[in-house]
């Protein structure tokens, strides 16, 4: 039988846990603050910063919400940016993507203080994951690491294949498999837009992370038995439903599920995950920039 592995489930034992460190924090009198900022074309981004800012609801973490106009020149964001990183009530900073086309998403990156960027997106910060040490972890890839430990799935000596090379999932993905650590010591394979044959490097795979935004763009027949599926994508399409869509993922779930001893399913599989680990680096961040020990799931 095919595991559907819940993320959600995974994502709620990650956020009880957490739970107990944010009171542990507020009794210390520092209560983590996470600051999201919305300056985006994008009509679900809203959405996205409402979900992670009632995530900080529930959990007592203190949620501020900066929103700009579109047609705001760069330097109003990179002052807000400022603001923030001077703050010390404010442990994390959030700037969510993506941001108008007059704005270079780099800079608003490079911006953002190393010490609060709970994205793990700051060229420091990413310096540190590639060296072995990292301070945060992207959200996403660090959710997938968690919700593969959660099924017992051992990456160690695993032929693992990301689909995809984005800086937010694939690029980060690929170096915490490679990491000599609990979650790594897998041999990668990274796959994109210009890979010769890609089907003959996904039936390599023990272990397959779909990135690529393409729906249902891996099946079944891209697949050996056994692998563990890991779909990262959520994408609309048409359907004849009440909203005129549905979210499906990068991998054809039917087909896959056929082949996988475990499969994520969209939605409800790495989604809650990214969200939980949002909290968990504003957690840690709290703790290091007050010199306090915190416990982390």
């Amino acid at each position: 039988m095919t595991e559907q592995i819940d993320g959600e489930a995974v994502a709620a034992d990650i956020r009880a846990e957490l739970q107990s460190t944010v009171d542990s924090l507020a009794d210390a009198g520092e209560r983590p603050t996470l600051a999201t900022v919305l300056m985006s074309p994008d009509p679900a981004s809203e959405t996205y910063v409402s979900m992670k800012q009632n995530d900080c609801e529930e959990l007592g973490i203190n949620a501020r919400d900066i929103e700009l106009d579109l047609d705001e020149p760069a330097e109003a964001l990179f002052d807000v940016i400022d603001e923030l990183n001077a703050d010390d009530d404010v442990n994390g900073i959030l700037v969510q993507s993506p941001v108008p086309d007059h704005i270079d998403y780099r800079e608003v990156l490079e911006r953002i203080d190393p010490e609060k960027d709970v994205d793990g997106f700051h060229p420091t910060n990413v310096g540190r994951l590639v060296a072995g040490y990292p301070q945060y972890k992207p959200c996403t890839p660090h959710g997938i690491q968690k919700l593969l430990a959660a099924t017992d799935v051992d990456t160690e000596g695993k032929d693992a294949v990301v689909v995809g090379r984005s800086r937010i999932v694939g690029k980060p993905m690929a170096n915490l498999f490679i990491q000599k650590a609990p979650g790594g010591n897998a041999t990668t394979t990274v796959c994109h837009s210009r890979t010769d044959d890609l089907a003959a490097k996904t039936r390599q795979a023990d272990i397959l992370v779909a990135a690529a935004g393409i729906p249902e763009f891996i099946d079944g027949s891209m697949l050996s038995a056994g692998v563990v599926v890991i779909d990262v994508g959520i994408n609309r399409v048409d359907a004849d439903t009440e909203k005129g869509y549905e979210l499906v993922g990068d991998v054809d779930y039917e087909s896959a599920a056929a082949k996988a001893s475990a499969i994520t399913p969209v939605p409800g599989g790495v989604g809650p995950m990214t969200r939980a680990m949002l909290l968990y680096n504003t957690v840690k961040a709290t703790g290091l920039q007050n010199d306090l020990d915190v416990d982390l799931p």
